[in-house]
């Protein structure tokens, strides 16, 4: 009898030849993968050649140069030798522009270039697909449902929320300070200014300043995240979701999520029951314009289909983030910035007595009858700017007023404060000098982009400045601010601009 081909004595041969040739087609693979990476690497060498940068290591790219917490120190050293523009290589094979010219974000921002797919991206899982990571006709659809909700009729009655909000943490303030004792401002500020989220565009009943144990957690899950996320987009190895899910990094993002959802999710639901209440459903109905939440809740009453309960949290979310967090980190560095130029606060706060007198509040009226305050505001925000920066992926070619172009798919990062810190925008960039912002003063229109630019701008500016100058206000009628030479902030990149290692200010109970 014949021995089948299928015999044992046949096996091990066959196995042999079968990885020989698996061997072989995965060395094909590897070497066609390498190939295709070295011509994307020609291709994006050749569209940058108008483009120089300094040195980077041909697997690495510049990160050694930009370490976690170096990043804005680094930025300020490329703006002086490349003022317009300079890539960065996150990679041997991945590069984004930098843009550090107003004309080159003029250029930007008058496009309608979606958000970057790979830094965004890792936002998503927290706060969903809202206003900020939306693009094309549902971006414009979600932007055009909610602009009424920030309508100067909404405003106008929060300045009274936002009064009680800053005097709850000034009277803690008062409690917890002696004489020229140090305290870290950042984070009674962050609960404050979640707290006047909270009421304002939440319709919240009480204070989370008074029962902050919820509040904490959140605010702790939002930092958290912010160093995440930053960390990720700088971690080759954490770009796939499922190896970062597995790393304890992963593991700590998605607890941070989980305590970010739940507390947006009980605030959807308070509303929720509140609207049950007999006769609250037909007041809100009757009301000529409607807050924030209402706006969503009656977008999806009126019609299901319109608004899923996926993205009513997405934009509850993104505003409960981007309403607190960007405002907390403008307030605490408008607060160093005046802590550490007493001839600048003294001016600000003999117009702030000049206009309220020692016991008036500050109301709606008031907010534009204090013209140095707002310069000096907006001279904190131009060195602090509290987005540092923001991406886009172009979704065609682009020419620059000097020639300069880019292809399509290219990454640009709108560094704002490289442009904020641009000696070719802004003569003697570090120097803090109001004056800068001298009503009626000639500057570019893209050379101050706190709240970014275009039709993307950030839909609650007013809000947000509103709030800046009611917290100054108010807290320089009571308080002197100085710094702690001990604990001297240093700025550092994230989501939102921080500083990693508080923000220390003294603080001197005014008699």
């Amino acid at each position: 009898m014949s021995v089948s081909a299928l015999s044992p004595t046949r096996l091990p041969g066959s196995l042999s030849g079968l990885l020989q040739v698996a061997a072989l087609l995965g060395l094909l693979l590897l070497l066609l993968k390498a190939a295709q990476l070295y011509l994307h690497r020609q291709w994006l060498l050749r569209a940058l050649q108008q483009f120089p940068c300094p040195p980077f290591h041909w697997l690495l790219g510049h990160s050694r140069e930009f370490q976690m917490n170096q990043e804005l120190q680094q930025i300020l050293k490329w703006v002086e030798k490349f003022p317009r523009a300079c890539p960065h290589w996150i990679g041997g094979n991945k590069v984004r522009v930098q843009l550090y010219d107003p004309d080159y974000m003029k250029v930007i921002l008058g496009r309608s270039d979606p958000k970057s797919r790979g830094s965004y991206t890792f936002v998503a899982p927290w706060i969903g697909y809202g206003l900020l990571l939306l693009n094309g006709q549902p971006w414009f659809q979600h932007r055009r449902m909610l602009t009424p909700a920030f309508h100067y009729d909404i405003l106008k009655p929060y300045v009274g929320l936002m009064v009680d909000s800053v005097q709850i943490m000034l009277d803690k303030w008062e409690q917890l300070v002696s004489q020229d004792s140090s305290l870290e401002v950042f984070q009674d500020i962050s609960l404050m200014t979640l707290d006047t989220i909270m009421k304002c565009a939440f319709s919240y009943q009480g204070s989370v300043q008074l029962d902050s144990r919820n509040s904490q957690s959140y605010i702790q899950a939002v930092g958290d995240l912010n160093n995440l996320v930053f960390a990720r987009v700088r971690n080759i190895f954490h770009q796939s979701d499922t190896i970062y899910r597995l790393s304890p990094e992963g593991r700590l993002s998605h607890r941070a999520c989980q305590l970010a959802h739940e507390h947006t999710d009980r605030v959807i639901q308070q509303r929720k029951a509140q609207l049950q209440q007999e006769g609250e459903l037909e007041k809100v109905r009757k009301k000529r314009r409607l807050d924030f939440l209402d706006v969503l809740l009656f977008a999806k009453m009126e019609n299901g289909s319109s608004l899923s309960d996926q993205d009513l949290r997405a934009e509850v979310d993104t505003f409960m983030f981007e309403g607190h967090d960007t405002t907390a980190s403008g307030i605490s560095w408008i607060f160093y910035a005046l802590a550490t130029h007493p001839e600048h606060q003294h001016r600000c706060r003999e117009e702030i007595q000049g206009l309220l007198g020692d016991g008036a509040s500050i109301t709606w009226e008031h907010l534009d009858q204090m013209p140095y305050t707002t310069m000096c505001i907006k001279e904190a925000m131009r060195l602090y700017p509290p987005v540092p920066a923001i991406s886009r992926d172009l979704s065609s070619p682009v020419t620059f007023p000097d020639g300069r172009s880019l292809p399509k798919g290219f990454t640009v990062t709108l560094s704002i404060y490289g442009l904020h810190h641009n000696p070719n925008v802004w003569p003697n960039p570090e120097v803090f000098d109001p004056s800068r912002f001298t009503p009626g003063s000639a500057r570019h229109s893209h050379a101050f982009l706190p709240f970014s630019g275009g039709a993307r701008n950030c839909i609650g500016k007013q809000f947000a400045m509103n709030e800046l100058k009611v917290a100054v206000a108010l807290t320089l009628l009571r308080f002197e601010l100085l710094p702690d030479p001990t604990r001297i902030p240093k700025p550092t990149a994230r989501l939102v601009l921080k500083s990693n290692n508080g923000i220390h200010l003294r603080l001197r109970k005014l008699q």
